[in-house]
């Protein structure tokens, strides 16, 4: 038999103004200006803030200076005898007491930006650039028409070429590209002609093109070549019957069933990495051209590290004082009636939430500087000279403590953004780090073991790399103490081949 009870429990929620000051502050520098044109286009009571608006909002300063101190002395009142009848809106009422125009003017709120970010360059608000060239499938198709086909013919080399991949490869079977004809276009193909009109694809340009492996593609572009070249000809071999030696490095079966010397496999080989493995690549695209944008710029200034955010985090946001206008409007009306009542709380809705808006960007900009700032004095040492092995071992939970904040928000912020250094722009997430004891005591950075991880292995012989148990030893040898799994693991973090993969010729 099923009960009724009652359970009490304490949550903990977040308001809606915290979820999405939270998106707010996730977002990287790239995607607030699509976010701020967002807020713009649903809330009129926001807008952009122009020089020629300063301008006005400076010649009237003083008519709103006089207004905002009529409206402290006289404070509206709508809940006056002429609403005294309409208790649908009794709640809406209260809500609206003590409405002030000069909530919603205040100079702070007219033109967000913050102190020191400079101005917002016309240029920095440009789209992408476009590079426009001819696509690849653009090219193939003309190369197409050249070809003496009949109109069946053509259509089974365009549905062809339609199935070419970015990289330039046909990687469906040839059967469901049969079935994809009868099904859309009413033709009924054999494997055969597939395959005959596959083959005159594959003369066209760029070399290996429409090819359906690597294995098929390498040996499309040999030969094209000249292979009564030796060297051409023992990588057309190479590849043609040792590919899965060739792919695994295992030099010495290559020389021992093909018949040929160390020199004359160097020489193979060389004219095989020459290849284009991804010939889709090699022809011209609509391609947009993207750039990262740093959130922060950090210059070293004769050793004075100097911190800014990027202007494109400091828009120009104010009020809009036409809409803000609109109370002053109504409470000088003598005329208070049920519509005139419920624009007047949609004004407010709006204007609160403008108004919120803009704090958000304040906020967003003051919780990106704290948290870079005690970034910077976290790892004061690599920012001064870019080494990395001045890096230290830095958790999220350091900086949270070091700002007083939550860890999830130092989170948010080092996931999405990023800084430019007189070195490079980096991550923020680059600077931190898990801590390794050295036989010493000490604690290094584990981005300091992969630094001299990195520079045994440029280090090595090729002819005769180091195993992960020979590279555990050596530095264990210079106090790292790492287990060879731990090796393991930052070497395919640095995408490092194992030593097998690393030997060459």
């Amino acid at each position: 038999m099923q009960k009724l009870g009652q359970i009490q429990t304490l949550t903990q929620k977040l308001s809606p103004q915290q979820i999405q000051f939270i998106k707010l502050l996730q977002i990287p520098t790239a995607e607030l200006q699509t976010r701020i044109e967002e807020e713009l286009s649903n809330n009129p009571a926001l807008e952009e803030a122009r020089n020629e608006d300063e301008f006005n909002d400076a010649e009237n300063s003083n008519d709103s200076e006089e207004n905002n101190e009529e409206f402290e002395e006289e404070p509206t009142d709508i809940d006056n005898d002429a609403l005294d009848n309409e208790d649908d809106y009794s709640k809406d009422t209260e809500s609206l007491e003590e409405i002030s125009v000069g909530e919603y003017l205040n100079d702070d709120d007219l033109g967000y930006k913050m102190q020191g970010d400079g101005p917002v360059a016309d240029d920095e608000d440009r789209d992408m650039p476009i590079k426009m060239e001819d696509s690849l499938i653009d090219s193939l198709m003309e190369q197409l028409e050249y070809l003496d086909l009949d109109e069946r013919e053509f259509a089974i080399g365009a549905q062809l070429i339609g199935s070419i991949d970015n990289e330039g490869y046909i990687r469906r079977e040839l059967e469901g590209i049969a079935n994809d004809l009868a099904f859309t276009q009413n033709i009924e193909v054999e494997i055969a002609e597939l395959e005959n009109i596959l083959k005159q694809i594959h003369t066209f340009d760029p070399a290996g093109i429409a090819a359906r492996s690597l294995q098929e593609c390498l040996e499309l572009q040999l030969k094209r070549k000249d292979t009564d070249n030796p060297d051409i000809y023992n990588a057309l071999r190479i590849i043609s019957l040792c590919f899965e030696e060739f792919t695994k490095k295992h030099y010495p079966k290559i020389e021992k069933r093909l018949d040929i010397t160390e020199e004359e496999l160097k020489d193979a080989v060389n004219v095989i990495i020459k290849l284009n493995p991804k010939p889709g690549e090699s022809g011209g695209t609509y391609t947009k051209t993207q750039y990262i944008v740093p959130d922060f710029l950090l210059k070293n200034t004769s050793g004075k590290l100097e911190l800014s955010l990027n202007a494109r985090n400091a828009p120009d946001l104010k009020i809009s004082r036409s809409f803000a206008e609109m109370l002053d409007t109504y409470e000088k009306s003598s005329k208070r009636d049920k519509s005139m009542k419920q624009a007047v709380t949609f004004v407010k809705q709006k204007l609160d939430a403008a108004k919120w808006f803009i704090d958000a960007i304040k906020q967003r900009q003051q919780t990106l500087l704290k948290t870079m700032n005690a970034i910077i004095d976290y790892q004061y040492e690599y920012f001064l000279e870019g080494d990395e092995s001045k890096l230290r071992p830095m958790i999220l939970k350091d900086i949270a403590t070091k700002i007083n904040m939550d860890i999830s928000t130092v989170s948010r912020v080092a996931n999405s953004k990023s800084v430019q250094t007189d070195f490079g722009i980096h991550p923020l997430k680059y600077f931190f780090s898990e801590s390794i004891t050295t036989d010493s005591g000490e604690d290094v950075s584990s981005k300091e073991v992969k630094y001299i991880l990195k520079e045994i292995i440029e280090g090595e012989s090729k002819r005769k790399p180091y195993s992960d148990d020979k590279l555990e030893k050596m530095l264990n040898d210079k106090g790292y103490n790492i287990a060879r799994r731990t090796v393991a693991k930052y070497r395919e973090q640095m995408n490092i081949p194992v030593a097998r993969l690393r030997k060459e010729l």
